[in-house]
């Protein structure tokens, strides 16, 4: 059965609408929403993963599409058909575009459609018992196919991600050290400069003084 459904903007990974669920009735529901979460923030990164695709997490898989800068994503029990599970983020693709298509880039804090929460859970509760006719009938529908889409590990998925982080940390860190190398340099060269040219300055000073007095003098 469907257990989360959760909708993020591709470019930012920023939370989008969420179907509200409490998690009282299994376990680690927190943890499985900080999952989907790094996946959102590794889909944000640009990374080449495709516009569908299924994530095997313990008793549990996501399953999302990325449609127009949107990933909708929906968390389900491994023995819940695939099929109708795509076919049921395809019914909240197209309502959610149809109602707010055209806000979606403007949307500057988290959950700005949270009242899109309603839509899910009518729409959840339509694909939740996999025997009535309407779901058998989907799973019937030889014109709508999963068998190409991907399935992966979700520690294959983020790891891709924290191996992006940690190049960054390093890139970002030896960046800040050529910089502090540069700055280094720099004040070597002015202090060499310094070394090299004050004696001359002292004594050209010191001549302009001399001259200075003697024509005071005289």
């Amino acid at each position: 059965m469907v257990k989360l459904t959760m909708l993020a903007r591709v470019t930012d990974g920023l939370p989008l609408a969420e179907g509200l669920d409490d998690g009282r009735d299994w376990q680690d529901a927190e943890l499985y929403k900080q999952q989907i979460k790094a996946l959102f923030k590794n889909l944000s990164r640009g990374q080449n993963e495709p516009s569908r695709m299924s994530v095997e997490t313990g008793p549990y898989i996501f399953h999302y599409i990325i449609e127009g800068r949107v990933c909708y994503l929906t968390m389900c029990d491994r023995a819940y058909p695939k099929k109708l599970a795509f076919q049921y983020l395809e019914d909240l693709k197209n309502e959610f575009e149809r109602v707010n298509g055209s806000q979606i880039e403007t949307a500057a804090r988290p959950y700005a459609f949270i009242k899109f929460d309603t839509f899910i859970q009518k729409t959840k509760k339509l694909y939740q018992d996999t025997r009535t006719q309407r779901n058998i009938s989907k799973l019937n529908d030889e014109l709508y196919e999963v068998h190409q889409i991907m399935t992966r590990n979700v520690q294959e998925v983020l790891g891709v991600g924290e191996k992006l982080d940690q190049v960054s940390q390093m890139s970002s860190r030896l960046t800040s050290e050529s910089r502090m190398y540069a700055d280094k340099a720099r004040d070597l060269n002015r202090q060499a400069l310094i070394r090299k040219w004050a004696p001359v300055a002292i004594v050209i000073g010191v001549v302009i003084l001399l001259y200075w007095v003697r024509k005071k003098i005289w």
